[in-house]
């Protein structure tokens, strides 16, 4: 498979205890996407759920379960296929694993979502009760 054109999983991670979502900000933006959620391609042989997982364990530090995939869509402004995979906190905690790729982790709440990343996928938007 074309590298470019490999799906890619990102973990929508709300906490339990106060509905905040975690967000990483990348060293380098991709697409001018500065602040994103944690995530990445899809190795072979892996599903969607795994990769977020997986991504946000290297990104982030911490041990997550996917419960549900929101949607896909192919991102306007990376024109890669991105797969929205809602997940829960399982252990540990939020932070800096990958400092090549990652520069600091934050819990917002979801109403400062568009400060942080504008144009958020509208399906992410409904999941995490914020409606325009």
């Amino acid at each position: 498979m074309n590298d470019g054109l490999r799906l890619v999983a990102v973990a929508v991670i709300t906490r339990v205890v106060d509905g905040r979502v975690l967000l990483v900000r990348r060293r380098v933006p991709v697409g001018g996407l500065v602040w994103q959620f944690p995530g990445g391609k899809v190795e072979p042989g892996e599903s969607p759920e795994e990769a977020a997982v997986r991504e946000t364990r290297e990104e982030a530090g911490l041990t997550v379960t996917g419960r549900a995939r929101i949607g896909s869509r192919t991102h306007p402004l990376t024109g890669r296929h991105i797969l929205y995979i809602a997940c829960t906190t399982a252990s540990g905690t939020a932070h800096v694993t990958a400092p090549r790729e990652i520069t600091h982790t934050r819990w917002i709440p979801p109403q400062l979502l568009d400060t942080y990343a504008p144009g958020t996928y509208e399906p992410v938007r409904h999941h995490l009760g914020l409606h325009t």
